[in-house]
């Protein structure tokens, strides 16, 4: 009987925890599109952009791959998010379209741009 209660128990937090994680989804989704960041990022790698040009900016899929498990990461991306990035240093080189991230300060709230960056990192392909 307890290993039965136990099994229910452990199906009812994994669907919580489904649950929690796709709200948390819909919500970083829902934060991204109001703030203006769909406008030149896709979510899923390999979504093309528009006019059948490369993307304005790169999949935030690849962007958690390419970040994935470097410290600091999360800090390095929300400043890029707020302040904008460089031209001339761009690793996203003849793989998008767009020259630099531009600065979002007046379009996301630095708290926002920490969860949306934080959600981000959790894209990465398996």
């Amino acid at each position: 009987m307890n290993a039965l209660r136990n099994a229910v128990l452990l199906a009812g937090l994994a669907l919580l925890a489904t649950s929690a994680s796709a709200a948390t989804a819909d919500d970083m989704k829902a934060l991204a599109s109001k703030s203006g960041c769909l406008t030149c990022h896709a979510i899923e790698s390999g979504t093309p952009g528009p006019n059948g040009l490369a993307p304005i900016g790169p999949a935030w899929q690849d962007v958690a791959k390419l970040y994935k498990g470097k410290p600091g990461a999360d800090v390095f991306l929300t400043r890029v998010v707020l302040e904008g990035s460089s031209p001339y240093g761009s690793h996203w080189k003849d793989q998008v379209s767009g020259l630099a991230m531009p600065p979002n300060k007046v379009a996301i709230k630095e708290a926002d741009a920490k969860k949306l960056v934080k959600w981000i990192l959790t894209l990465a392909p398996k």
